[in-house]
C-alpha cells in the first residue's frame, strides 16, 4: 500500500501537538496504579532479605515473627516448592543460573529474598519480618568482574563464572594485521558504573485467585500480555487462566519487562493460600534489591588511515550479570550496533557476562548503549590525536543515504538510515565556528567551555526474529453512537500511546480526535504483544492502527455508498460526517451510518457483515532503524570540577512524527537519564558485597537544575513501514552519554586527555584531569580492585577417572547445544571410517550433513557452514565416553557453546 497516500479525513492529526488523553486523570490523581487496588480479604507481603552477599543458610527462625499481631503466614522456598516454577528470560528461554523464588539453602547477594511474611497490613508484615532470624555461614563474596575471573564460583554447580560468552578470539588474528598496518591506532577503555533503575513507581504486584485454575494479577509491567504469557509458561498454567491488568505504571525502563522473583512469588503464594495478596516495593528495596544495570568494562581499538578513514576495530567487552540476572547476557547487541552507522571494513570482538555476588542484571533503556558511548568518545579522542575536527572525522566515515543499501561489518543490512543527514542538519542549526571563537576567548579568562558531538542509530520495531518480539493487533469499532473505540495491546509508562494511536486513527478514519477512546493495559483485550519494549509501539502499533483505520474507513464508504446509491469512490469522511461528492444534501453523520449498520442490517449491502468493525495485525519488516546526531555545550569549573550544561541540541529522524510533543518528551526523558549516568548516579559495592547507596541521599538522581531546556530538530524521513514511523524511545539514553562526555573532554583538553573513562564523572574525577593527580582516589581504588579477594580453598577434587574409550560412535546421539539464544536439541548421526567421520545434525528446523570430520582416540572434530541467522562456520570438538558425549562448539561471533548428550 502507499503509506504516504492522502488520508481520508481532511483534518491533519498526525504530526500535530494534540493534548495527551492520559494527562487529565493522571494530573488530577485519578490514575490507577497497582497500589490503588483494594480487594476484600487482601493480605500484604514483606520480604525477609539477606544481609550478607554469600553463604550457606544455617537456620531460619520464624517463631517470634509468627506471634506478631496480624501475621497469617511466613513462607520459605520449602513452602513455595509446592508450586513448580521454571524462571524464564524475556525471550522465554530458561534462566541458566539455579534461580528460585526465594533462597534455596544459599544466598548469593545482599537483598536475596529468603522468606515472605504475610500479614493483614504492610506495617504488620514489616514489623514481623524484622523479627525473622536468619543465620548464614558467611563466605567471601565475588563482587567485581575482576573477582569473577579469579575468585570462587558464584554458583557452585557451574564450571566457571562466565554467565554468557560470544565473539571469536580467533578473529583477532585477522584484525591485528589491519591494525598494525593502519596509519593511526587509537584505543580507549571505559568502566561504566552500576545503575539502579529507580522508576518513580517501584515494582508492585497484587494476585487474586479466581476459582481453582484462574488468577487475576495487577502488576506494574511493560506489557500485560507478555506478563500473562510469562506467568502461564513459568507456572505451567493454562494461558487463558491468567489475566494481567496494568492500568498505569510509573516507569518501566526494562526493569518491568517480565515478572521477576518477587512478583512470581506473590502469585505462587496466592495460589497456595487462596487469598488475594499484595506486595509493593519500597524505595530501599527498589534501590538495592531490584535488578541493576550498566556495570561494564570495555576496551576498543580503532585503526584509521592517513585521511582519518576507518580500517578495522577490535573490542573486548565484559559486563557484570550479578547473581540472578533476568537472563544471562554477554550483550551481543553492543557489537551488532557498534558500526552500522559507519563505514568500517573489519571488526572483531570478544564479549562476556560474568556472575558475581551482587544484585542481578536487568534490562535498562537502551541496554546496548555502551556501543555509542565507547565508539563516539573514541572518535573524539582520535580526532584530537590525529588533528582532524571531530565533526569532519564523522562526516568522512558516516553512512549517508547515498551510500545505501549498505551492509555493516557484522552483516547487518542498512537501507534507509540517516545519521549523516542528521549530523548535517544539526550543524546547519548551530554556529560551530562562533562557539570555537567563544571557547578560545573564555580560556584566556580561565573559563573552560567544551562542545561535544555524537551520532548513532537505534534498532526499533524489531519483529519476527525473537519469540516475544512480534507484531501488533488493533481492534477498531464505531459504536452506534458514532464514537470510536480502539482496543490495543500497547502499554504506556509515559509513552502516550493512547494519544498517538488516537491521532493515527482519527486521521485515517476521518473522525475527531476527541471522539476516540483507546483501551489498553489488560491482557484480556487486544492480542499478544511485548508492549513497551525496544522502541516498537509507534512503529508497529502505529502501523496496525493506520491500516485498521483505513480498512474501517473503506467499510464505512461501502455502506454509505450503498445507502445513497453512489460509488464508494465518491465518499469521503470528515470529522465524523460522511459526504457524497457533488451531493451535499446526501451527507450523513457517522452516527447515522453506525445506527443502520448495527440496528438495521437488512439495509446493508448484500453479504456485508453487520456493525462497523475492523481488525488488523501488522507484522513489519524485521528491523526498523532511527538515527540522530546530538550536540552539547558545557562549562567546567576548574576550581571545583563542577560541570554546567549550557545548551543541548538534538537532531533526530524518527520517520513520521505522530506527535512532536510526545517525541520530544521521550528524547528529554532519555537525556535526563543520560545526564544522571554521566555525572551523578552510582551504585557501588564494598568488598563484602554490600550496596553502598541505599537511599537517594547516596544515590544521586538528576534534578531540574541539572537538566537544561533541550532544543529539537526533526528530520522526519519516512521508514519502509506502514505510516513511515521509526521509533524514538531509547535514543536519548543511548546518544546522551557520549555527547556529554565528549563536551566535558573537549573542555578539559587544555589539561590533557581522559585516558581511561570511569563513570560517573564526579567533580573529583574531573579534577583528576585538571590537577593531573588522583584527587578522587579512583586510580588507587581501581588498582586494588583487580586483586581477587581471598576465597575459601575448595575441597580437593576427586581424581577424574580415565576417559572411557568410545564403544563405537557410529549411529544416533541425542545432543543439546547450549547457545546464547537458548538450548538447541538435535540428533547427531555419525559414520566412522577409520579416522574419517561424516554424518548429519537434525533439528526441528531441518537437517544438515557434514563430511571431513576426524576421529582421534575418543575425540571427534568437524565443521559445518550455516547461513542463518548469518553466515558462520560451526566448529565442533566433542569427547565421547561410553554412552555419553560432551564438548563445545565454536560459533564464530556467537562465541562457544557447550555440547552434551547421550547415545540414542
Amino acid at each position: 500500500m502507499n503509506v504516504h497516500a492522502k488520508s481520508v479525513g481532511a483534518v491533519r492529526y498526525v504530526g500535530s501537538r494534540q493534548p495527551r488523553k492520559e494527562d487529565g486523570r493522571l494530573l488530577t490523581g485519578r490514575g490507577q496504579f497497582t497500589d490503588d487496588v483494594r480487594l476484600p480479604g487482601m493480605l500484604h507481603i514483606a520480604f525477609v532479605r539477606s544481609a550478607v552477599a554469600r553463604g550457606r543458610i544455617v537456620s531460619i527462625d520464624t517463631d517470634a515473627a509468627r506471634e506478631m499481631p496480624g501475621v497469617q503466614a511466613i513462607l520459605t522456598q520449602d513452602d513455595l516448592r509446592a508450586v513448580p516454577v521454571q524462571m524464564l528470560s524475556f525471550f522465554f528461554t530458561n534462566i541458566e543460573s539455579p534461580v528460585t523464588l526465594l533462597a534455596d539453602g544459599r544466598v548469593a547477594c545482599v537483598g536475596d529474598p529468603i522468606a515472605m511474611v504475610i500479614a493483614e497490613s504492610r506495617a504488620q508484615a514489616e514489623d514481623a519480618a524484622s523479627l525473622v532470624e536468619v543465620v548464614v555461614d558467611e563466605e567471601t563474596p565475588v563482587v567485581t568482574i575482576a573477582d569473577a575471573k579469579a575468585g570462587a564460583l558464584v554458583h557452585p554447580d557451574r564450571d566457571d563464572n562466565i554467565a554468557a560468552e560470544m565473539g571469536d578470539e580467533d578473529a583477532l588474528e585477522a584484525i591485528q594485521p589491519l591494525l598494525d598496518g593502519a596509519a593511526h591506532v587509537v584505543s580507549t577503555r571505559i568502566r561504566h558504573q552500576r545503575i539502579a533503575q529507580s522508576p518513580m513507581e517501584g515494582r508492585a504486584c497484587v494476585a487474586s485467585p479466581d476459582g481453582s485454575e484462574e488468577m487475576t494479577v495487577w502488576m506494574g509491567c511493560q506489557s500485560p500480555h507478555l506478563a500473562a504469557r510469562y506467568l502461564a509458561q513459568a507456572l505451567g498454567m493454562p494461558h487463558e487462566g491468567i489475566r494481567v491488568v496494568a492500568r498505569d505504571v510509573g516507569g518501566g525502563f526494562g526493569l518491568k519487562n517480565i515478572p521477576w522473583r518477587e512478583e512470581v512469588a506473590v502469585v505462587v503464594a496466592a495460589k497456595i493460600l487462596r487469598r488475594p495478596l499484595k506486595w509493593i516495593e519500597d524505595r530501599f528495596e527498589s534501590l538495592t534489591a531490584s535488578s541493576h544495570a550498566r556495570e561494564q568494562d570495555v576496551s576498543l581499538t580503532l585503526g584509521l588511515d592517513n585521511e582519518g578513514r576507518f580500517q578495522a576495530a577490535w573490542c573486548d567487552y565484559a559486563c557484570n550479570n550479578g547473581a540472578w540476572p533476568m537472563g544471562e547476557d554477554a550483550n551481543i547487541a553492543v557489537h551488532m550496533f557498534m558500526w552500522p552507522a559507519y563505514k568500517l571494513p573489519a571488526y572483531g570482538f570478544i564479549t562476556q557476562g560474568w556472575y558475581t555476588n551482587t544484585m542481578g542484571l536487568g534490562g535498562y533503556r537502551g541496554p546496548w548503549a555502551m556501543e555509542s558511548l565507547v565508539r563516539e568518545t573514541l572518535l573524539d579522542k582520535a580526532a584530537r590525536r590525529i588533528g582532524i575536527d571531530p565533526v569532519e572525522l564523522r562526516r568522512r566515515n558516516l553512512v549517508y543515504l547515498s551510500d545505501q543499501p549498505h551492509t555493516s561489518s557484522m552483516g547487518i543490512p542498512v537501507e534507509d538510515i540517516t545519521p549523516g543527514e542528521c549530523l548535517d542538519k544539526l550543524m546547519a542549526n548551530i554556529d560551530y565556528a562562533g562557539f570555537r571563537r567563544e571557547q578560545a576567548e573564555a580560556r584566556k579568562e580561565g573559563r573552560y567551555l567544551g562542545i561535544g558531538f555524537a551520532a548513532y542509530i537505534e534498532p526499533t520495531g524489531s519483529a519476527g526474529s525473537m519469540a516475544p518480539m512480534t507484531g501488533e493487533t488493533v481492534q477498531l469499532r464505531i459504536e452506534p453512537t458514532g464514537k470510536v473505540v480502539a482496543m490495543l495491546s500497547t502499554h504506556s509508562q509515559g509513552h502516550g500511546t493512547a494519544t498517538t494511536m488516537a491521532q493515527v486513527i482519527a486521521e485515517q478514519l476521518g473522525v475527531a480526535y476527541e471522539d476516540i477512546t483507546v483501551y489498553e493495559g489488560d491482557s484480556a483485550i487486544g492480542a499478544f504483544s511485548p508492549g513497551a519494549a525496544g522502541s516498537r509501539q509507534g512503529v508497529i502499533a502505529g502501523g496496525a492502527a493506520w491500516q485498521a483505520a483505513q480498512l474501517l474507513a473503506e467499510k464505512v464508504k461501502v455502506v454509505a455508498a450503498h445507502l445513497s446509491n453512489a460509488s464508494p469512490d465518491t465518499v469521503t469522511i470528515d470529522r465524523g460526517m460522511v459526504h457524497i461528492a457533488g451531493a451535499p444534501e446526501m451527507s450523513r453523520s457517522l452516527r447515522e451510518i453506525a445506527e443502520i449498520a448495527y440496528g438495521e442490517p437488512a439495509r446493508l449491502p448484500e453479504g456485508a457483515s453487520s456493525g462497523l468493525e475492523a481488525q488488523y495485525r501488522y507484522q513489519p519488516p524485521p528491523m526498523t532503524m532511527t538515527s540522530a546526531a546530538h550536540c552539547c555545550m558545557v562549562e567546567v569549573d576548574a576550581e571545583t570540577g563542577f560541570v554546567s550544561i549550557r545548551r543541548w541540541i538534538s537532531a533526530e529522524d524518527c520517520g513520521t512524527v505522530i506527535n512532536p510533543g510526545v517525541v520530544e518528551g521521550q528524547i528529554a526523558g532519555g537525556l535526563a537519564q543520560a545526564i544522571g549516568q554521566v555525572l551523578l548516579e552510582d551504585m557501588p559495592y564494598d568488598a563484602r558485597g554490600n550496596p553502598l547507596a541505599a537511599t537517594f541521599k547516596d544515590y544521586l538522581m538528576p534534578s531540574i537544575s541539572d537538566v537544561p531546556d533541550f532544543e529539537y530538530l526533526h528530520a522526519s524521513t519516512p521508514s519502509q513501514t506502514i505510516g513511515g514511523m521509526r521509533g524514538v524511545g531509547e535514543g536519548g539514553a543511548i546518544i546522551g552519554p557520549p555527547t556529554l562526555v565528549n563536551a566535558i573532554a573537549d573542555a578539559l583538553s587544555p589539561f590533557g586527555e581522559i585516558e581511561e573513562l570511569v563513570l560517573p564523572l564526579t567533580p573529583a574525577r574531573v579534577l583528576d584531569v585538571i590537577e593531573g593527580r588522583d584527587v578522587s582516589g579512583t586510580r588507587a581504588h581501581l588498582d586494588g580492585a583487580h586483586a581477587a579477594p581471598a576465597v575459601e580453598a575448595p575441597a580437593p577434587a576427586e581424581a577424574a577417572p580415565p576417559p572411557t574409550a568410545p564403544a563405537g560412535i557410529d549411529g544416533d546421539w541425542n545432543m543439546v547445544l547450549k547457545t546464547p539464544m537458548g538450548p538447541q536439541e538435535m540428533v547427531a548421526h555419525f559414520d566412522v571410517s577409520g579416522t574419517a567421520v561424516s554424518g548429519y545434525l537434525q533439528a526441528p528446523e531441518g537437517r544438515q550433513d557434514f563430511a571431513g570430520g576426524t576421529l582421534d582416540g575418543n575425540q571427534v572434530k568437524f565443521e559445518m557452514k550455516v547461513e542463518k541467522p548469518m553466515k558462520i562456520t560451526l566448529k565442533y570438538d566433542l569427547q565421547f565416553a561410553g554412552d555419553t558425549v560432551s564438548g563445545k562448539c565454536k560459533m564464530g561471533m556467537f562465541g562457544s557453546a557447550k555440547v552434551s548428550g547421550e547415545r540414542a
